[in-house]
């Protein structure tokens, strides 16, 4: 599923990267929260935005669907069998999961919430669970069941690595960065934890620290292109646009790439940044927005791909 971003309203006339006034580092950090936290929480590639384990605990990821067509026949044929018996655990796990891949959100986690009950020592649907509650918003109870869908004696490196994307949405970075390391314990050079580790260094301002992990990510024969589109974000925040427009082209056509970092440049630079946080309106794409700037989100909760 593409990428999304969220609209904006119109706020103040961008001011030029060059403006000495947004070199300060307090406006460095209010600029790389704006972004990640509007573009990151907007959603990304994979089966409904951040941090996802859905599907991707325990499970072969080989035949997971990848595009929107593919997760509407997976979500019809699952609802199917749903429908017959909404006790049979797998139903329930799959078609949560197609719902999710859809973004109805809502049905997902009354889906997973039923199935919880039933079966409540199943840590794969606890997992899901955990990630379809911070899907809806409801970060704290996500936490909480999040920390119950693996044992320290069994830990899994996937949901530590939900875990925290969650600790991330709710500012805790420090937090975050120390669930990230123990994930990359259990899954040394795992891509898709480094990029959200990578992510969050950024959003704690460490910008430096956030390019290695990125760099030393993206050159896992794993990492796909949301990773690359991490790096892409982070090279932008500190105004090596050329480099990141470079990097954009593995994955965008040159014009493609050229608009992506157009939008960077109008996001790193806005003045009053905070504002554009300010009355955001569903998850439509906004219509002064190039469709290939989509490409730049930030993709907290990237995941392991089959």
């Amino acid at each position: 599923m593409s990428s999304r971003l969220m609209s904006f309203r119109s706020a103040s006339p961008a001011k030029p990267v060059s403006d000495p006034r947004f070199a300060r580092p307090y406006r460095l950090g209010l600029t790389i929260a704006v972004c990640f936290a509007a573009l990151a929480a907007a959603g990304c590639q994979g089966t409904g935005g951040l941090g996802d384990v859905t599907g991707s605990i325990g499970r072969s990821r080989a035949s997971q669907p990848r595009t929107a067509s593919d997760w509407q026949a997976e979500r019809e044929s699952w609802a199917k069998r749903y429908d017959a018996n909404q006790k049979d655990r797998d139903a329930a796990f799959y078609y949560a999961r197609a719902l999710r891949g859809l973004d109805q959100n809502a049905q997902a986690l009354a889906v997973l919430q039923n199935a919880v009950l039933v079966h409540q020592n199943d840590r794969d649907l606890l997992g899901a669970y955990g990630r379809s509650l911070a899907d809806n918003g409801r970060l704290q109870e996500a936490d909480e069941v999040l920390s119950r869908a693996h044992s320290p004696e069994r830990p899994d490196w996937r949901i530590l690595s939900a875990q925290g994307t969650v600790a991330d949405q709710l500012g805790d970075h420090a937090r975050a960065q120390q669930i990230y390391q123990a994930a990359l314990k259990l899954a040394p050079g795992e891509p898709t934890v480094m990029s959200n580790y990578g992510l969050s260094l950024a959003l704690s301002r460490h910008l430096p620290e956030a390019e290695r992990v990125l760099t030393e990510a993206v050159t896992s024969d794993r990492a796909d292109i949301r990773v690359r589109q991490n790096l892409v974000l982070v090279l932008g925040l500190q105004g090596r646009f050329g480099e990141a427009e470079a990097l954009a082209r593995r994955d965008q056509s040159p014009a493609e790439a050229a608009a992506t970092i157009a939008y960077l440049k109008r996001s790193v630079s806005q003045q009053n940044s905070w504002d554009l946080l300010k009355g955001v309106k569903g998850r439509a794409k906004p219509a002064n927005q190039p469709a290939a700037a989509q490409g730049a989100a930030a993709q907290l909760g990237s995941e392991p791909r089959g």
